[in-house]
């Protein structure tokens, strides 16, 4: 397994490295099955997938094999289930429950591993944006926020309600509390209120939830709202405004994507992404990962392209949906009653 993917990245023009550096993109972590470790990131940017094997075919995967993703804190788990017959590599995320490939004597080892790197090239390829540049120069009239945070408070409640954990399942049914404090560390949250949402206060500038905070708790400017006005293309940051003598939170990595859609439509005023699905809908062509430019690009073409793009809901391939609305209490009407919580996975 590892010298196919190494040997087929390589052919594509990759890099190997035996040793971690600070710019890997893309890192590969062959689990032990009975003591996984996580792979020591030297950077935020870098995305894990984590390898585990196994015999027998599974009862239920994710049930098996969502343990060893939450336990390495991987961004995406290859769970090997060589059976009687064949081999089967299930892929599982964390947003995105599960898809996979069979090996029978229909393929080669070249392409088996030529279909790891089509579903894993994104990973290595995408530009990650996920630095904040903080200005302690919020206008003082915003230090408590103002209707548009009111509206996000409201809203982070209703989102809350929907109860759509970042998982297609219920994770105490499958996760022991161990695992559980693991996947909470993995997003660095303190609920499981899971998903983004921002309402847009100027021409040039919106507000946002915080990443990883409780959506039902909404109360503190610059810990739970951002005040963001930009993106600043030579730091790769988004450009973030808060009061003074404040510790703040991050940005949601969905940040950029929000930024270039506002930017492009001036009736938009408000967005929502959630990791669930509507009958219907467009969606992305390349399962890119969150945060990353690539993506924001793709949701923002087919903003473009919908027949309102202040009312638009887009499809995130495998992963979920980002909803343009006029206000915030548009897009939750819109939705209301045709959510699905399991996002297909193709």
């Amino acid at each position: 397994m590892f010298e196919g993917i190494r040997r087929t990245f390589s052919e594509q023009g990759y890099e190997y490295y035996s040793e971690p550096k600070d710019d890997i993109k893309l890192a590969f972590n062959f689990l032990d099955k009975e003591s996984p470790r996580p792979y020591r990131r030297k950077a935020q940017g870098t995305f894990v997938v984590s390898i585990v094997e196994s015999h027998g075919r599974p009862e239920e995967v994710r049930q098996e094999a969502y343990r060893y993703l939450i336990r390495s804190l991987s961004n995406h788990l290859i769970y090997v289930c060589h059976e009687e017959e064949d081999t089967k590599l299930y892929f599982l995320t964390p947003e995105q429950g599960k898809y996979s490939i069979t090996v029978d004597s229909n393929k080669t080892d070249e392409n088996v591993f030529r279909e790891i790197y089509d579903r894993l090239e994104p990973l290595a390829s995408s530009q990650l944006v996920i630095d904040n540049d903080f200005s302690e120069d919020l206008p003082e009239s915003l230090w408590n926020g103002d209707g548009v945070t009111k509206s996000l408070s409201i809203a982070g409640k209703k989102l809350d309600d929907m109860d759509l954990l970042p998982t297609p399942f219920p994770l105490k049914e499958v996760l022991p509390e161990r695992d559980i404090r693991h996947i909470k560390k993995l997003y660095g949250i303190g609920g499981l209120s899971y998903g983004n949402l921002s309402a847009r206060k100027d021409e040039g500038s919106f507000w946002m939830s915080a990443s990883g905070i409780d959506k039902s708790k909404m109360t503190e400017v610059g810990k739970d709202f951002l005040y963001i006005y930009g993106y600043d293309t030579e730091k790769k940051a988004m450009k973030v405004s808060i009061p003074p003598g404040i510790e703040p939170k991050r940005a949601s990595v969905d940040a950029i994507e929000h930024w270039k859609i506002y930017r492009a439509h001036p009736t938009v005023g408000a967005i929502v992404h959630i990791h669930a699905w509507m009958d219907g809908i467009e969606a992305t062509e390349v399962n890119y990962p969150c945060g990353t430019v690539e993506l924001a690009k793709s949701v923002a073409e087919l903003v473009n392209q919908s027949p309102d793009p202040s009312r638009a809901v887009i499809g995130l391939k495998n992963h979920g949906m980002t909803i343009t609305g006029r206000s915030l209490e548009d897009i939750f009407e819109r939705i209301e009653g045709k959510i699905i919580p399991q996002v297909p996975m193709k």
